[in-house]
């Protein structure tokens, strides 16, 4: 389930510190993004922080829940989102630290995840396949 409107705005007010803070709807789950970069997603009210080798020190806490998942032909597939503690919600400064934690490693993987733009006639090993060859 999606992020309930209270819940949104209650994270677009405790996390307005960070930039400008927007939510989206996708794969049954609400998007948590900061200046376009996902660092956050909720399902059912709960919110779950992006997380990777960067700041898994800080969300040590974090592991004793289990990771955002979702089932794949038949199997479970952790996502690096944690579950945030609910403590949290009464801790407004360390939430922001937490976020901030995750914003980072949003933008890490982002950064990772950007290719350069290819210019027309640029040959590329990964889409040689797509190339249609006359015959």
């Amino acid at each position: 389930m999606v992020a309930s409107d209270s819940f949104a705005e209650f994270l677009r007010e405790q996390l307005a510190s960070l930039g400008r803070l927007t939510m989206r709807r996708m794969f049954g789950k609400t998007g948590v993004f900061c200046d376009g970069v996902m660092l956050g997603m909720v399902t059912d009210n709960v919110l779950y922080f992006r997380v990777d080798e960067g700041n898994r020190a800080i969300f040590k806490e974090a592991e004793a829940f289990p990771p955002l998942n979702y089932q794949s032909q038949g199997r479970m597939i952790d996502l690096s989102f944690w579950r945030v503690p609910e403590r949290l919600f009464d801790e407004p400064d360390e939430l922001v630290e937490w976020a901030r934690a995750a914003l980072a490693a949003a933008r890490r993987v982002a950064a990772k995840n950007r290719r350069p733009a290819r210019r027309r006639g640029d040959f590329d090993p990964a889409h040689a396949a797509d190339r249609v060859t006359p015959q």
